[in-house]
Order: structure tokens, then sequence, then C-alpha cells
């Protein structure tokens, strides 16, 4: 399992669904945006679409924060369009509203190292800052759905620690202190919990 944190995102060229929109999208013209990019299993099974409303659900508070949703998995453009117009009383991700990406080659879920040796992807999740170097990064097993809120608060740490220099202790959020790089701070910071 590679560890892509503090590299440079694997760039790829992909076919994404938006809605009812296929196009051709480049990670990398996301740069100047920070980038939530989420591996699934399979369109039209059972976790996948609930991490996928999940993530709809929020995608708001994403978007508040500067940053894109995108989506992934080892389904062709077409079966993510015909998921995208399936209701959701009949399992589908109708409302959907950010980028299902196409890996039908497997080859973006081989390069981040999510791909499963039976050629579906595990679920990963990585975060990539405005210049493109993955900041965080998660995988789990596949019948292991994922926390959109953790998702949301390690974007938000990210941020606070590029604002304010500052770094985020266990269980940080924006309602907490966080600390300075300093034995001082975190002694501080250890008395006060």
């Amino acid at each position: 399992m590679s560890v892509l944190v503090g590299a440079e995102a694997p760039d790829f060229t992909a076919k994404a669904v938006f809605k009812n929109d296929i196009r051709e999208i480049t990670l990398s013209d996301y740069r100047g945006k920070y980038v939530v990019l989420f591996f699934y299993p399979l369109d039209f099974t059972f976790v996948c679409p609930t991490e996928l409303h999940a993530f709809q659900a929020r995608l708001q508070e994403f978007n508040d924060l500067n940053t894109e949703v995108l989506a992934c998995s080892v389904d062709s453009e077409f079966c993510h369009k015909a998921w995208l117009e399936t209701p959701k009383a009949q399992g589908g991700i109708e409302g959907v509203e950010y980028g299902v990406i196409s890996d039908l080659t497997g080859d973006i879920a081989f390069d981040y190292d999510v791909l499963s040796e039976d050629g579906v992807a595990y679920r990963g999740l990585f975060l990539i800052d405005r210049e493109g170097m993955v900041q965080h990064q998660v995988v789990n097993n596949l019948p292991l759905g994922r926390s959109v809120d953790e998702a949301l608060r390690m974007v938000r740490a990210l941020q606070h620690h590029e604002e304010n220099g500052e770094v985020c202790p266990a269980d940080w959020n924006e309602s907490k202190e966080a600390i300075q790089t300093t034995t001082e701070s975190v002694a501080e910071y250890l008395v006060k919990q």
C-alpha cells in the first residue's frame, strides 16, 4: 500500500458524469481548489449509494470550503449515467450533482493504489490541496462505509493550519483550540484537557 501523503496527486484525464452531462476532466485543472477524491467499488451496489448520497447531502459545506468533491469507480460513464438516473427508491443516486469519474481500465485506482485484486477500488479517500499535493488519505475495505464528517473535518483542519500556522490536535474541530508548534503550547493544551 502506497502512502501518497506529501506527494503530488497522480494526475489523470477521464470521462466524468455531472448530473446528465458527460465530459472529460483532468485532475490538475482543479489546481487552486481543494479536492476530495473518493473511490468506491461499483455502481448499483449496496454501501456505495449511501456514501454518494451522504457526500451530496453535505456538498454545500464542501463548496463553501472551496472544495471540489469527485467520486470514482471502475464503471463506464454510461453506467454512471444510468445510476444517476435511477431514483433513490430503487437504490440509485439520482440527485447527486458532483462529478462521478469513469475508471473503466482501473488505471486511476491503480495509480492511487486502491485497486483490489478483484479489479474494483477499495474505499479510498484523498484530500488534495490547492497545489495538487495529497494531504490526507484513508482506505477502507469494501464493506466499511466512510465518514463524511471526518472528510469535512480534515478539510477544515488543513485550511486552519494553512491560514493560522497552528497544528490541529486529536479530534480537533473549528470550535476547539489548535496549538502552536512549541513545547509550551502543547503543554498548555494538554493541561487544559
